[in-house]
């Protein structure tokens, strides 16, 4: 039985009582008095979940000496060796736009991290990024990444990037600097993942978690702005697409980031509907789940539990919900686990935690740092040592 299996044997054994929530709706949060206290968990708060971490280092991962850490929003951990990739935005606190960003500061923005000591096994990616976004490592250990900016001279961005594991470009998806809904652009893409087969899915379209009406949501239709999934060929040739912005099944507010299980179903964190949307490879809706949160990242480990991340949840989104990784069973919209978040002055009732999450085979969390969360953390990267460890 290997480490990770073992852990959650006992992790989700210890949750079963706990796991009471409402399955297939969005939670409600619990009142709690004298007459009714708090008894099982509630998914909005994470009280009565499980941590199956103890040890939380902040600050963790080196940068080359002369170095400032920037944010990120993104990590994975490669399949060929259990190492952790990710990236920084070059010493840019802040999510794109004018400013620092990698375009200005053209230094190295890829990393391959040692998951035991965070010592660096690879770095590279200068001059080509403009704001680095979602990022996946292939089983061949290769290292996709996308790049959702423009640069001021719209020569950068608007593309998906694959990266040898040495650091060699060998890919490219869609047009340099210019956004669009077509076949051969992409419009701020977040998120990219590869199939077993090698087809390619990318998520497209930042914007529409700012969008709260119908008629928002129809005029940036109307305007070219995207929410969709994008499928293409392993050699890069568009397929299909599907998705929009709005709010029906099949439709996201900013699809933030993609995985899949082991059935092969693709897992669709829906950031501003606050749900995980799941459809198979073709964009059939299948199935979707309610009890994660305002979800930037998610993670499905081999045992089959997925965690999802909540860096976004606010007092002017998604209020009460605290934010932190939940963790539940791929078969049911259930929690059995919190990982709480930094407590933080900026958000004094949510708390602030990043925006990627990834686990190792020995149930080490690993979780990506951004905009909101990289002065408490210290660093882009933090590490939650599995419990037991």
């Amino acid at each position: 039985m290997s480490a990770l299996r073992l852990l959650m044997f006992v992790f989700v054994s210890a949750a079963t009582l706990a796991a009471c929530a409402a399955e297939s709706e969005p939670p409600a949060a619990m009142a709690t008095t004298e007459a009714n206290p708090v008894t099982a968990a509630n998914p909005v708060t994470g009280e009565g979940l499980p941590n199956p971490t103890s040890q939380r280092i902040g600050s963790w991962a080196t940068l080359p000496e002369g170095r400032e850490w920037g944010s990120t929003a993104g990590l994975d951990i490669d399949p060929t060796d259990g190492h952790v990739w990710g990236y920084e935005r070059c010493g840019s606190g802040s999510a794109g736009g004018p400013g620092v960003n990698c375009d200005s500061n053209p230094v190295d923005p890829i990393f391959k991290f040692d998951r035991n000591t965070g010592e660096i096994l690879a770095n590279f990616g200068a001059g080509v990024f403009v704001t680095p976004h979602g990022i996946y490592a292939d089983g061949e250990g290769n290292v996709w990444v996308t790049d959702f900016a423009v640069n001021d001279e719209g020569t950068k961005g608007h593309q998906v990037h694959k990266f040898s594991p040495t650091g060699e470009l060998l890919l490219s998806l869609g047009v340099a600097g210019q956004a669009g809904n077509g076949p051969e652009h992409l419009n701020q893409p977040i998120d990219v993942i590869v199939a077993p087969d090698g087809s390619i899915f990318v998520a497209d379209g930042h914007t529409g978690q700012n969008l709260t009406t119908d008629a928002q949501m129809a005029e940036a239709r109307e305007s070219g702005l995207t929410g969709r999934i994008v499928k293409y060929s392993p050699s890069g040739e568009y397929i299909t697409e599907w998705g929009e912005i709005g709010t029906e099944h099949g439709q996201f507010r900013t699809p933030h980031a993609l995985e899949f299980d082991a059935q092969g179903r693709l897992w669709v964190a829906d950031r501003g509907n606050h749900r995980l949307e799941i459809f198979d490879q073709e964009g059939n809706y299948l199935d979707s789940r309610y009890q994660y949160g305002r979800i930037s990242d998610l993670f499905i480990t081999e045992d089959e539990m997925v965690y999802a991340i909540d860096s976004e949840s606010s007092r002017l989104r998604h209020i009460n919900w605290r934010n932190g990784v939940r963790i539940g069973p791929v078969d049911r919209d259930v929690l059995v686990g919190f990982i709480p978040p930094w407590d933080s002055d900026s958000r004094p009732n949510h708390g602030v935690t990043g925006e990627g999450v990834g686990v190792d085979e020995d149930g080490n969390v690993f979780v990506a740092e951004g905009p909101a969360s990289l002065s408490d953390a210290g660093s882009a990267f933090t590490k939650y040592v599995a419990a037991g460890m």
